[in-house]
């Protein structure tokens, strides 16, 4: 009888977490889908990408499903209880890491279009300063931009315009247009028009000044880039060997290879390489990263 109650109860405990456990799930996975993922979706308008949310989840669950299937395989089995428990719990860990991968590919192209803006920012005032000594007005340069120029830049000053017809005032509009696009050099720009606008300063020789400025900037920043480049191709060749090895040593000697993955102790020093590597990749980052 004592033994029927015990079995019992752990039966009721452990329905209980299973409960519990799925409500959680099912909790996240409604945020994923529903908040998280418009959240995700306004962002990548903010760089004219206009992707679906249902896309991002799907991409979000993708993502999730190969890293789980991955490491699952990698590190447990479904030969025993306990490769299956390892298995699912590695997995999952690395799944939820994987969802994270919409975000990642957002970051990415901020900060392609970031580069590509700078880059056009400097062209871009020489010929605004140049349509002001026409005797344009700065809203009609900027206007010349959107017409003339390229894309990413065209397309922030053309939504700058739109602002300012549908009511928006310059200052906030052009505040706006700062705070979306994120850049340095940018700010510098609005700093310097909404100085000169307020004082009546001028707006040609301001833009000519600033464009050197910035053109001087992006030539150090690319040589400060090409002299860490070996730096840089250092840390992702060490970083990525120890993978390379196992996946090699994986695929000529399984036999040697399956025991150690499959044990705690190959597990626990999997993951102390894998933290180490991270640890190194940020020390790396930190010392090749140079403000200019």
């Amino acid at each position: 009888m004592p033994i029927a109650l015990i079995a019992v109860l752990f039966g009721i405990s452990f329905a209980g977490v299973a409960y519990v456990l799925q409500q959680a799930i099912r909790s996240g996975s409604d945020a994923y889908s529903g908040a998280y993922s418009q959240d995700v979706a306004r962002q990548f308008e903010d760089i004219f990408l206009f992707i679906p949310p249902r896309r991002i989840v799907e991409l979000g669950w993708t993502a999730f499903a190969v890293a789980f299937l991955f490491f699952f395989f990698l590190t447990g089995s479904l030969n025993s209880v306990r490769g299956f428990v390892v298995g699912t719990a590695v997995g999952a860990i690395f799944g939820t890491l994987a969802l994270r991968v919409p975000v990642q590919l957002l970051l990415a192209l901020k900060r392609r279009r970031l580069r590509r803006f700078n880059v056009q920012l400097g062209d871009t005032l020489i010929s605004m300063s140049n349509a002001l000594k026409a005797g344009f007005s700065i809203t009609q340069a900027i206007e010349t931009v959107v017409k003339d120029g390229e894309n990413p830049i065209a397309q922030e000053f053309d939504l700058f315009l739109q602002q300012t017809r549908v009511g928006v005032n310059f200052s906030d509009a052009i505040t706006n247009l700062e705070k979306r696009v994120g850049s340095e050099d940018l700010t510098l720009v609005v700093q310097a028009v909404e100085t000169a606008r307020r004082t009546g300063g001028n707006l040609t020789e301001i833009f000519e000044k600033i464009s050197h400025t910035i053109r001087e900037r992006q030539r150090i920043e690319n040589r400060i880039r090409t002299l860490t480049a070996q730096g840089r191709l250092q840390g992702i060749v060490v970083g990525i060997m120890p993978l390379i090895i196992a996946v090699a040593l994986l695929i000529v000697d399984p036999g040697l290879m399956l025991p150690f993955i499959h044990s705690t102790v190959g597990i626990s020093v999997f993951v102390l390489v894998g933290l180490l590597i991270l640890a190194g990749a940020l020390v790396i980052r930190k010392i090749v990263n140079i403000d200019v």
